[in-house]
């Protein structure tokens, strides 16, 4: 379970100025966080604009991402989809590049019901022979998933893990305590110092794409005990993250991005773009970084 413990960028999807996909940009974006020291990578999830994507462009993406990687690293595939038979074709995929784990979002929109989405990741975990990490995002899948649903899951020793996409602290710390050799991701970057303190094994993040060293260097103090001396880096990083959310997110993390010389396009539509203005307020904020 080693090689699932660390900091993990949830990549974003580069798209070049014709809105196709970019994989040079990918290998530019891939290869600087290497340098940093991540575990390795989350692939096609919500940083990466899964929804907005069409179903051969994520398989392209899972491909290129493989073949940048070429072993180095590890690589959890998130295959999330309403459709259970849409999901499994992703995992299959994934299986065949060579990634180490899938990952899914609840099946949403609908409102299923627990036992329902209990069969949807049983049916995946059936067809894909690859070990699933649960992906509980209530925020933005509408499904809160307990302790004792999460435990549901990882009782059966295909499910190694879990992405907590939650400031559900306490949920976080029942299901760690009772599977305590599963492993947890936290999943809100601003507040990774509270995951780690309750028992997360590492982070799966969207700013991770252009600050992982800051990630990489708080999960190893830490490690060490060194916790007071993390604190000043999670307060350096929630005032770059206040910014962002000031102005959209993955949109100023696209920009900042490009200032560093990888350019990642712009998001797809419905999503806009900055405004001048914006920009220049994302680059006063993090000027720093460069």
């Amino acid at each position: 379970m080693e090689k699932f413990k660390g900091i993990f960028p949830a990549l974003l999807t580069p798209f070049d100025e014709n809105n196709r996909f970019n994989e040079k940009a990918l290998e530019q974006l891939m290869e600087m966080n290497l340098k940093k020291g991540v575990r390795g990578f989350y692939v096609g999830g919500s940083t990466g604009e899964a929804f907005l994507l069409s179903e051969s462009e994520r398989k392209q993406l899972y491909r290129s991402a493989a073949q940048i990687a070429n072993g180095r690293c590890t690589l959890i595939a998130h295959i999330g989809a309403i459709s259970t038979d849409q999901a499994a074709e992703f995992g299959r995929t994934a299986l065949e590049c060579g990634y180490d784990a899938i990952s899914s979002v609840s099946p949403f929109y609908y409102g299923f019901t627990f036992p329902e989405i209990k069969q949807y990741y049983f049916d995946l975990v059936g067809q894909v022979e690859l070990p699933m990490i649960v992906y509980n995002i209530p925020k933005y899948s509408g499904v809160t998933l307990s302790a004792d649903n999460i435990g549901e899951f990882l009782s059966d020793d295909r499910f190694i893990g879990v992405k907590h996409t939650s400031n559900d602290y306490f949920a976080m710390e029942q299901f760690k305590s009772a599977y305590p050799d599963k492993v947890v991701f936290n999943g809100f970057d601003e507040m990774f110092l509270a995951g780690l303190a309750m028992g997360a094994d590492g982070g799966i993040g969207s700013t991770y794409n252009f600050m992982a060293e800051k990630f990489v260097k708080m999960h190893t103090l830490v490690k060490e005990g060194r916790l007071s001396e993390a604190q000043p880096i999670q307060k350096e990083v929630n005032r770059i993250i206040a910014a962002l959310i000031k102005v959209g997110v993955l949109k100023a993390e696209k920009a900042i991005l490009k200032m560093m010389g990888i350019d990642c396009g712009a998001l797809r539509k419905p999503f806009g773009q900055l405004s001048k203005e914006e920009e220049s307020y994302v680059y006063e904020t993090v000027k720093n970084l460069f």
